[in-house]
């Protein structure tokens, strides 16, 4: 057959992938920065929980919570994001050379202890909605999940894995389609949304503890500060911002708006959780809910198999990145500690610590799955370490932002510096009423 011919003839799907594939290279989703990842790994699985238990338990006033997080998670964030990009180390390795080495032990050791009952409590929720929406064995599909993302984050260089995860933020678009299935009187949402009918009991202080606690979580600031330095790594010519200044304005204008964007699109998922279990669930009586695939199983009557098929998957999705996300952030928390090598860019064998941390946190957390502590306990004893610990380490890292030192003339400004102070303020008011009896 002549050239002429085959050129006429209709490319194959496989002959036609490379320009597809540089096509999703060329996607603006393919161009966001670590803001997207951090922002859905906030609404992870046991995030999730957390959601829709303050949706069934009070409804629409709850909705409050989250346009008030949104400044507070948007700026800490963003401030970890700069201290990464200017000074070219992650969060560990800047409290280590600045602050006392008993800091740095607390916070590490409290941060690795949490993220590996969150993981805990992340895959068992999975496992559990993928026996819902499969029919197979939990546990069996828990395994599956947990072998499945330490392959990925070992066995497949940075620069291609963090493409998977930025496809999976997709997933966090269920919750606002559940919407679409079930009637919302919005008018009702916008008056509670800004003057919610508020019972003043310990019972309600310790659901807003536990929301807050989830949005503003200390796994999320070790993660975008090391994936700051992970991608300025990969540009070839890229230097840490304190050694660049004609770099700068560009670098810290993208860090901002990638930073909010990923927190305000984290924030409307949380809002919608909230919302579609509050005008399905708490409307219809059902109060108490534990778990994520639970929320899901009782959309099913409520809201028809769809709702609950779509708020199901939304789980697997984020769950996906949130898994990660949480083991690599102890990674690089204690390798930039101990001064090992780090980076999910290297090979396995040339940063053993690192990815010998990632490994057992993921590890220890499916050992969980068979020991005497319920995915519940393991989500509530997270959340209380969390709580302890997001104080005092934002208390650092706006000290950290604020250091000529460590940021030369790259200081966070004075909004951001007091919206940090006040969530300082507001995270210790949470941390000390998650203790008041309910």
């Amino acid at each position: 057959m002549s050239e002429e011919l085959l050129a006429d003839r209709p490319r194959s799907w496989y002959s036609r992938l490379p320009d597809r594939l540089a096509r999703l290279r060329q996607h603006p989703l393919a161009k966001v920065g670590p803001g997207l990842i951090t922002g859905v790994a906030d609404d992870d699985p046991s995030g999730i929980a957390t959601y829709s238990q303050a949706g069934a338990q009070f409804g629409l006033n709850m909705l409050w919570a989250m346009p008030v997080s949104f400044p507070m998670m948007a700026v800490v964030q963003a401030t970890c994001a700069r201290i990464g990009r200017v000074t070219g180390r992650g969060l560990a390795a800047n409290i280590k050379s600045t602050f006392p080495p008993v800091v740095l032990y607390v916070v590490v050791f409290s941060l690795l202890i949490a993220n590996i009952l969150n993981i805990a409590a992340d895959v068992a929720a999975m496992g559990e909605v993928a026996e819902l929406v499969t029919g197979f064995n939990r546990h069996l599909m828990t395994m599956l999940f947990v072998f499945g993302t330490l392959a990925l984050q070992v066995f497949i260089p940075y620069h291609r894995y963090v493409s998977f995860l930025k496809w999976l933020t997709i997933s966090l678009l269920a919750y606002a389609a559940v919407l679409f299935t079930v009637h919302v009187d919005w008018n009702q949402v916008a008056l509670r949304t800004v003057w919610p009918a508020i019972t003043p009991t310990s019972t309600y202080a310790a659901v807003v503890v536990g929301v807050f606690g989830t949005t503003i979580s200390p796994y999320l600031f070790f993660w975008q500060a090391s994936e700051e330095v992970e991608e300025m790594h990969a540009a070839p010519e890229a230097r840490p911002l304190c050694e660049d200044s004609a770099n700068a304005p560009r670098e810290l204008n993208r860090i901002g708006w990638d930073t909010w964007s990923g927190m305000l699109y984290s924030n409307l998922t949380a809002f919608f959780i909230i919302l579609a279990t509050a005008v399905t669930l708490n409307v219809a009586g059902i109060t108490q809910i534990d778990t994520a695939a639970q929320a899901a199983s009782a959309l099913r009557p409520l809201a028809g198999p769809f709702a609950a098929l779509i708020f199901a998957l939304g789980i697997l999705g984020v769950g996906l990145i949130g898994v990660p996300v949480l083991a690599g952030s102890a990674g690089y928390a204690l390798a930039e500690a101990m001064g090992w090598k780090f980076g999910l860019e290297r090979a396995p064998n040339d940063a053993r610590g690192f990815y010998g941390v990632i490994a057992i946190s993921v590890l220890l957390a499916l050992i969980i799955q068979y020991s005497p502590i319920t995915p519940m306990n393991a989500l509530f004893w997270s959340a209380v370490i969390n709580g302890l610990l997001a104080v005092p380490l934002i208390a650092v890292i706006l000290l950290l932002a604020a250091d000529p030192k460590v940021m030369g003339p790259y200081r966070i400004g004075a909004i951001s510096s007091w919206i940090g102070w006040i969530t300082v303020a507001l995270m210790g008011v949470a941390a000390v009423m998650m203790f008041v009896p309910a």
